[in-house]
C-alpha cells in the first residue's frame, strides 16, 4: 500500500533517464546549455522549489498531541514508530529500515523515549534535534550489537508503569521487531527467546493504525498546499512531455521527458508510461513500446514536495482519436465527475466508488468490476498510497480535508484502456481536485 508503487514509478523514471540513449546525449548538459537542448515545453518550466515550505518542529509536535488524544480515545498506553513516513510525519526523523532495531515510544501520557544501536547515537540525537525538538533532552537508549533491544523497550515501558499496557504497533513496523518486543512466540531464535522470554508477560500487542491514519488523513492547510503544488508541478511536467512527444519515441524517452519536466521544475518525479494495447492493464507491462500516430498512452505517477506525493494519471493520444476512444474517455470523464459530486463529509468511503462505478457500467462497460479493474481511489499524503480507501465495504464517513485520487478507468484487453486521475480534497460541504480535469482526447490539457 505504502510507499511501493511510487518508488517503482520514480525508478522507472530515473530508468527511463539512464536508458533513452537518444535524448540524454543532448541533455546531458549543464546551465544555460541544457535549457537550449531541451524541447521547449520543457525548457520553458520553471522552478517553483522556493514555493516549497518544509513542515515545522511545531507542527510535528501538535501531530503528537493529536497522536496522544487517539491514544486515549483507543485505550492505546504507548504507540511505536520505527522507519516509514509515520516516523517522519511525527518526529521529522529520517531512518532506513534495516536488521537493527531502532523506534520510538510514544505514550500517552509520559515522555517518548527511542532505542537506538549504539553506534548509531549521535546521528539519532542530530535527527531528534533537528526534527520535533521538544527542547528537553532526549530519552535516548542504547544497545550494542551483543545485546537485545527489546531489553531497552520493556525498561522504558516499565519506567513509565506500562509494562502491563497496551501497545500500538505502526502498521510498517516488520513482523520480527513486534514479535521480539510483544516477547511471546516461538518462532524467534534461541539467542533472542532467552533474553526477552518473560519480560514484559503482560504487555498486550494491538495496531496503532486508529492513532497513526486517525492523524496522517486529515490534512492541514500547510500539508494541502504542499500538496497542491505537487500536483500542480505533476500536471505541468506532463503537458510538457506531450507536447514533447513525436512519433516514433519510445516509452523510454517519454518517460525520460516527463522525468526531466520535473526536475525542471525543483522536485523529482516521473511516471509509468503504457502505450496502444499495454494501456489496457492498470499498472503496465514490461514490453517495450513505441509511440506511433493514432494510439493511446497513459502515464501515472506523480511528484514529491517535502514529503508530499501527488498521483496523476492522464490519456492521450498522438494524432487523432477514433471514435470509441473518444466514447470511453468520455464515459470515464463523467465517471470521475460523479464520484467528485458524490464525495462530501458524512458520506461512506463505498458510496464515491459507486457512484463513478455505476456510470460506467450503465454505459455498458460492465458488470461490476469486469472493464472498471480496480477501486475508485485510495487515500494520499506522504504515501502515494494511504488511509483510507474509496472501494466498496470501506463504510468510513468522509471528513473535512481528507485526501484521495479519483481515477476510475476503463480497460479494453487487446485494444487500449483510458484512465482519468486526479487528487481531490474533501471540502466542508464537498470535493475538490487539486489539478483541472482532462476534459478530452482531441484537447487533453485545455483549461477553458
Amino acid at each position: 500500500m505504502k510507499s511501493s508503487r511510487r518508488s517503482f514509478l520514480q525508478n522507472a523514471g530515473i530508468a527511463a533517464a539512464m536508458a533513452a540513449a537518444r535524448p540524454v546525449q543532448a541533455f546531458d548538459l549543464q546551465g544555460e546549455a541544457a535549457s537550449k537542448a531541451l524541447p521547449e515545453a520543457i525548457a520553458k518550466l520553471k522552478s517553483r522549489k522556493s514555493e516549497a515550505k518544509p513542515i515545522t518542529a511545531g507542527e510535528r509536535r501538535e501531530r503528537l498531541d493529536c497522536a496522544r488524544q487517539l491514544m486515549v480515545m483507543n485505550k492505546l498506553d504507548a504507540i511505536m514508530l520505527m522507519g516509514g513516513n509515520s516516523l517522519v510525519y511525527f518526529t521529522g526523523i529520517h531512518w532506513f529500515m534495516s536488521e537493527r532495531f531502532f523506534a520510538i515510544v510514544v505514550p500517552a501520557k509520559a515522555d517518548p523515549f527511542y532505542v537506538c544501536p549504539a553506534f548509531e547515537e549521535d546521528r539519532a540525537v542530530e535527527q531528534v534535534a533537528l526534527g520535533v525538538n521538544m527542547g528537553n533532552k532526549p530519552d535516548v537508549r542504547l544497545w550494542q550489537e551483543d545485546e537485545s533491544p527489546y531489553d531497552r523497550v520493556a525498561q522504558g515501558l516499565k519506567e513509565r508503569g506500562l509494562a502491563a499496557g497496551t501497545l500500538g504497533v505502526e502498521e510498517t513496523v516488520r513482523f520480527v521487531f513486534s514479535q521480539g518486543v510483544g516477547a511471546g512466540t516461538a518462532q524467534l531464535n534461541a539467542h533472542v527467546s532467552q533474553q526477552v522470554a518473560g519480560t514484559l508477560p503482560a504487555l498486550k500487542m494491538v495496531s496503532a493504525t486508529p492513532v497513526t491514519a486517525g492523524c496522517r488523513m486529515i490534512k492541514s492547510k500547510h500539508e494541502l498546499e504542499l500538496m497542491t503544488l505537487a500536483n500542480q508541478v505533476t500536471l505541468a511536467a506532463y503537458e510538457a512531455a506531450y507536447l514533447s512527444s513525436k512519433d516514433g519515441m519510445t516509452q523510454r524517452d517519454f518517460g525520460q521527458l516527463v522525468s526531466l519536466a520535473h526536475e525542471r521544475q525543483g522536485f523529482p518525479g516521473g511516471a509509468s508510461i503504457q502505450v496502444g494495447e499495454y494501456s489496457a492493464l492498470p499498472h503496465g507491462s514490461a514490453q517495450s513500446q513505441v509511440l506511433r500516430e493514432g494510439t493511446i498512452l497513459l502515464m501515472d505517477g506523480g511528484c514529491s514536495v517535502e514529503g508530499y506525493e501527488s498521483d496523476i494519471s492522464r490519456t492521450v493520444v498522438l494524432g487523432k482519436p477514433t471514435d470509441k476512444m473518444k466514447k470511453v474517455f468520455e464515459i470515464v470523464h463523467r465517471a470521475q465527475s460523479a464520484a467528485l459530486a458524490a464525495a462530501k463529509p458524512g458520506v461512506q468511503c463505498q458510496a464515491v466508488d459507486a457512484a463513478a462505478r455505476k456510470v460506467i457500467s450503465d454505459a455498458g462497460f460492465g458488470p461490476d468490476y469486469k472493464y472498471f479493474t480496480h477501486r475508485l481511489g485510495h487515500g494520499i499524503g506522504m504515501d502515494g498510497h494511504e488511509w483510507p480507501y474509496l472501494v466498496r465495504g470501506n463504510t468510513l464517513p468522509l471528513a473535512p480535508n481528507m485526501c484521495f485520487s479519483d481515477e476510475p478507468g476503463i480497460y479494453i484487453r487487446g485494444e487500449f484502456g483510458v484512465r482519468l486521475e486526479d487528487d481531490m480534497h474533501i471540502t466542508e460541504n464537498g470535493a475538490e481536485l487539486f489539478t483541472p480535469q482532462s476534459p478530452s482526447l482531441d484537447s487533453p490539457f485545455d483549461r477553458g
